[in-house]
């Protein structure tokens, strides 16, 4: 065998565990609940956090509804969504966490079911809700936008604010309870 080539794949290999060392690649772990569909462009599945994310009444605080939620805490992940999720239980969601409050615009790339988008300013205080559906077949999904302001960012079931008189202004609660 090539000197050379077994030095390019000691390298290569190298590289791949300095990067699972350095916490730059994700490990090779299942996720809770986001199965990848055929066709996953990544090599390896993304492993994801877990909180609870709790919606209450702003008026009266009674509690409308709560999800367990996959946090999307790194650009790789934030990117990905829940577009390589077939389908999403009416309990969960994705939360997706910003260092500050701020303009964000989410697109339906890849999706193949409706979701609503959450938009939640720094104080908890919802400032946006989306009802994004589920593209057309052979749409691209990047041309549906949907913009808001916030430090968090929610995605669960399209009309799971409808079913849970979730409205803008209602109060988020993040963390386990």
């Amino acid at each position: 065998m090539d000197r050379r080539l077994v030095a390019g794949v000691v390298v290569v290999a190298a590289l791949v565990l300095a990067g699972l060392a350095a916490g730059l690649l994700d490990p090779l772990v299942a996720t809770d609940g986001y199965q990848p569909t055929d066709g996953e462009a990544t090599a390896t599945p993304l492993s994801y956090e877990h909180t609870t994310v709790t919606v209450v009444d702003a008026e009266t605080g009674e509690q409308l509804g709560q999800v367990r939620a996959a946090i999307a805490d790194t650009w790789r992940k934030k990117y990905t969504g829940l577009s390589k999720t077939a389908s999403l239980p009416e309990d969960r969601g994705m939360l997706f966490p910003y260092e500050s409050e701020g303009s964000h615009t989410y697109v339906m790339r890849g999706m193949s079911f409706g979701i609503d988008i959450i938009y939640v300013g720094a104080d908890g205080t919802i400032t946006r809700i989306h009802h994004a559906p589920e593209p057309p077949e052979g749409a691209d999904g990047d041309t549906y936008e949907y913009p808001g302001t916030g430090k968090y960012v929610l995605e669960v079931n399209y009309n799971w604010t409808v079913r849970h008189n979730v409205t803008e202004g209602d109060q988020v609660q993040i963390g386990d309870t």
